[in-house]
């Protein structure tokens, strides 16, 4: 004869079983990534961004320690009108922003867009990047493009539109530097795979913004390498209107 106790408790001990198992497979299961809208350039998500600001010197010993000037300007500080911030002490730092002023500094009145930003692909310094930007950049046969593949004088990234989302804050900024830590990262900055940065310093960063879009974007930082980001690039033409356009770079290298 069967032993009905035993049976159930079996049954329970099964049914238990099947529970726990179904339980972990759940938590195992990754989140879907979050979906963003489409667009003519691809995403990159969850992105470390830090903050630099022109007239910054932050290690002057090392080559690119200083903001006074970029890449794409050697006069980048007087170029722009000059501190993006306070001055305290002599040395040039960062300040909380406010959209009540359209982010911008306290002290300055911009001569250039104070939503700037840098991504760690030089096309003017960097020989490799400079000598294949023609056939990585997908914008390099537009018009206003094509052709310049010799001409140092002129830089395919300088100025180009960036769109910037965090926790559902969207800003645009404008590409005036090359950063951080990488200068030649074709498969981070122009490829499709939403590739991880090569950079290793300040918690991989990918992408140091002005002290405008980290207002703007609400980081919790003002100086910081915890903040996260996703971006893509934009045409200028797909720029919406915002505090990003009251005062649009158009120069060139210098």
């Amino acid at each position: 004869m069967s032993n009905p106790g035993f049976m159930s408790g079996r049954i329970g001990r099964l049914f238990a079983t099947v529970v726990v198992v179904a339980v972990a497979a759940t938590a195992c299961t990754p989140p879907k990534p979050k979906e963003l809208p489409p667009g003519k350039y691809p995403w990159h998500t969850n992105i470390v961004a830090t903050t630099f600001w022109v007239g910054e010197v932050f290690d002057p010993k090392a080559a690119d320690g200083s903001q006074v000037f970029s890449t794409y300007d050697s006069r980048w500080m007087e170029s722009y009108g000059g501190c993006d911030g306070r001055v305290v002490s002599g040395g040039c730092e960062t300040e909380e922003r406010s959209s009540s002023n359209g982010y911008a500094p306290s002290t300055v009145k911009p001569k250039e867009n104070p939503f700037y930003l840098d991504l760690p692909y030089d096309d003017i310094n960097n020989a490799t990047a400079f000598r294949e930007r023609a056939t990585v950049i997908p914008w390099a046969n537009d018009e206003g493009y094509k052709g310049q593949e010799t001409n140092r004088s002129f830089s395919y990234m300088k100025n180009r539109w960036v769109k910037i989302r965090k926790d559902g804050k969207e800003c645009y900024g404008q590409i005036q530097d090359a950063g951080p830590g990488e200068y030649q990262d074709k498969e981070y900055v122009f490829g499709s795979n939403d590739a991880r940065p090569a950079n290793k310093k300040f918690n991989g960063a990918g992408m140091d913004v002005s002290p405008a879009l980290n207002g703007c974007l609400g980081f919790s930082d003002l100086d910081g390498e915890s903040d996260k980001v996703d971006w893509q690039f934009v045409d200028q033409a797909d720029v919406p209107p915002g505090p990003w356009l009251e005062v649009v770079t158009v120069s060139q290298v210098r």
